[in-house]
């Protein structure tokens, strides 16, 4: 029973955009104090092991990660929406998800009696070696456009240097601003970069799928199901490479979600489709998301050292029961080791079970006109990126990653390498300067990071010819109408470079040296690719069609920015019910054609969730609003 009930908690959790597995234990944790160890487990197992499951449905349909994890499931998953194969797209994540945690449990029932000697050999050079293997996959993300890709990844890496130096806590570029000093936090970026853009392209259109017969183009469920089944292999080496590097504290689920994207897209060499709605593109992250909450038990069972953040309130929670991992997980303890095995194969089994089940409902948003679809999606983006921090500053970075992921995607430049910089860039500098503080340069020679090093290398070099291929046919610019917003982000990339170099060549050693190296590769691919945009701007004729193809898709984006900033404004002056209520009405009216008995209910169903999900379960203080007289709604 408490296992179900942890697995349902769970979906609701990984549905809503910019709500974790880790929110969903806080949550569960009070009430296990008066719950026997087993029952409390069974709880928080649940719950934990299927937010990967759930968090497929929004960033299928709609491009929005439903946690941070799912980012490298919009790729190809909301492609697939798009082509009216979302029933597709389902039945292959769903299937891949229990698979992958089933494999999860597998492993970590194999993995605790022997991974004791490997987890205790991996310390930080060997940390730092699989996160620059992560970087690697700017290869595999930016095959076609390898300068852009590496630019975006540089870039990416230069937002994570904002904050408090990890190493010397020097003060880099927050001015003063007591937010930014853990840095710009990761579920507002994520969902300003990847759902705020995809709202707008979906806003364009009259729905996700434009006809109800487009439903099944892709063959509907039971064929993305037989496409998992089809793809064996993928899935058993992703559901292992994922428990293998949950079982790697610090591992997160961002990083292994693109790490297994990029995997599986180098080792599919036939009809390989990647990023344009590539089945296996979505079967291989779902697999190794669900394996990795497996995985990440190993060191919290074996050594009580959280194998991931959620890892750490489990911990916390068997620690109230009276009981502390370690030996005796294998021993004295050994029946609850084998029920939190069985929880996380059986939860997946459920969930997945369960999300099946709802699929033919929840493909049947695909065609739910984008009039509705657009706004109440836009309201869960922004109270999911308020609750991050609970602080204005929150709505903030919304909205100005919002406005960075829009102009990326007008440019052609990639989203996915910027996150992927943004994700590993703290763990990257700070592995480096422990690596080189402990052992200096001598941790180049270990053998475990010496085979990851050269596993990265190697794959870099792989792609070299496939780019220069790509550059002798395409240019480094495959649209002539992007080269304008290309050489805008180029000539932007250079000022600011030039801008990073002075300021942190007043840091400290410890704060400066990695920034230093970043900021000059910016700068160098920044000349190179603004050079390039400037000869194809000289050799296009800009008054052909310029209006068309550039300057309205920009008022369009421009107008559609200005309605979301209408959105935040009416949060902080009158408070999220009044808000939210006001947005949705007036933006549904605005587009015309739907019925008031379609408006209205829609408008007290999103209330009522808002109400039942972050007030009563998550109890949100909201923030007074400015108008007092609307302070009693809040």
């Amino acid at each position: 029973m408490f296992l179900f009930i942890g697995v349902c908690s769970g979906l609701v959790i990984g549905v809503i955009p910019g709500l974790s597995g880790i929110i969903g234990m806080a949550l569960l944790v009070p009430f296990t104090y008066q719950l026997d160890p087993y029952a409390a487990i069974a709880l928080l197992l649940g719950m934990g092991s299927v937010t990967t499951t759930s968090d497929t449905i929004s960033a299928v349909l709609f491009g929005v990660p439903g946690t941070v994890g799912s980012a490298a499931t919009v790729v190809d998953g909301h492609a697939m929406a798009r082509k009216g194969e979302s029933e597709r797209a389902f039945g292959a994540a769903f299937s891949a998800s229990m698979i992958g945690g089933i494999v999860g449990a597998f492993a970590l029932a194999l993995a605790i009696p022997l991974m004791r000697p490997i987890v205790a050999s991996i310390a930080s050079p060997e940390l730092f070696a699989i996160s620059i293997f992560g970087l690697s996959m700017v290869a595999t993300l930016s095959a076609a456009n390898p300068l852009r890709g590496l630019l975006s990844v540089c870039a990416g890496l230069a937002v994570a240097f904002i904050g408090l130096a990890p190493t010397t806590a020097t003060d880099r570029w927050t001015y003063g601003t007591i937010y930014l000093w853990e840095g710009v936090p990761l579920v507002p970026l994520f969902l300003g970069l990847f759902g705020v853009p995809e709202l707008f392209v979906l806003l364009k259109s009259k729905a996700i799928a434009v006809e109800k017969s487009a439903l099944s183009a892709g063959g509907g469920l039971k064929t993305g199901i037989k496409d998992t089944l089809k793809n064996a292999p993928l899935v058993a080496r992703m559901s292992f490479l994922g428990a293998l590097l949950g079982a790697v504290p610090g591992i997160g689920a961002a990083v292994i979600d693109w790490i297994a994207y990029g995997v599986a897209s180098r080792t599919i060499r036939r009809n390989n489709e990647f990023g344009q709605g590539d089945v296996r593109g979505v079967i291989a992250p779902e697999s190794a998301n669900n394996a990795k909450e497996g995985g990440a038990l190993v060191p919290t069972i074996a050594f009580g050292i959280p194998g991931s953040a959620s890892m750490t309130i489990l911990l916390g929670a068997l620690l109230v029961q009276g009981i502390v991992p370690g030996p005796d997980m294998l021993t004295k303890h050994l029946d609850l080791t084998v029920v939190m095995v069985l929880s996380v194969g059986l939860a997946n089994i459920l969930g997945t079970a369960i999300c099946l089940g709802l699929t033919p409902y929840l493909a049947r948003l695909a065609v739910v006109p984008s009039a509705i679809i657009v706004p109440v999606v836009l309201v869960f983006v922004m109270l999911g990126a308020f609750q991050a921090n609970r602080d204005y500053g929150d709505l903030v970075t919304l909205l100005v990653f919002g406005v960075v992921g829009m102009v990326l995607g007008a440019a052609n430049w990639s989203r996915s390498a910027f996150a992927l910089g943004f994700v590993l860039g703290p763990a990257v500098e700070r592995y480096f300067f422990i690596s080189h503080s402990i052992y200096e340069w001598s941790w180049l020679t270990r053998p475990i990071v010496m085979i990851i090093l050269a596993l990265a290398i190697a794959s870099f070099f792989r792609y070299l010819p496939e780019w220069f291929r790509a550059i002798r046919q395409r240019g480094l610019e495959p649209t002539r109408v992007a080269s304008i917003p290309a050489a805008m982000l180029s000539f932007l990339a250079v000022t600011l470079s030039v801008f990073g170099v002075v300021t942190a060549s007043a840091w400290p050693a410890g704060a400066s040296l990695f920034p230093l190296v970043v900021f000059v590769v910016i700068l160098a691919i920044g000349l190179v690719l603004l050079a390039n945009d400037v000869i194809r701007l000289r050799a296009i004729d800009l008054r052909s069609g310029i209006r068309d193809k550039v300057v309205t898709p920009a008022v369009a984006g421009l107008v559609y920015l200005l309605g979301f900033l209408s959105l935040l404004a009416l949060f902080v002056c009158f408070g999220p019910y009044v808000a939210v209520a006001v947005f949705i009405a007036v933006s549904v009216f605005r587009s015309g054609g739907i019925s008031m008995r379609v408006v209205i209910p829609t408008i007290v169903g999103v209330l009522l969730t808002i109400w039942l999900l972050f007030d009563l379960a998550m109890n949100i203080p909201w923030p007074a609003p400015l108008v007092p007289i609307f302070s009693h709604f809040t």
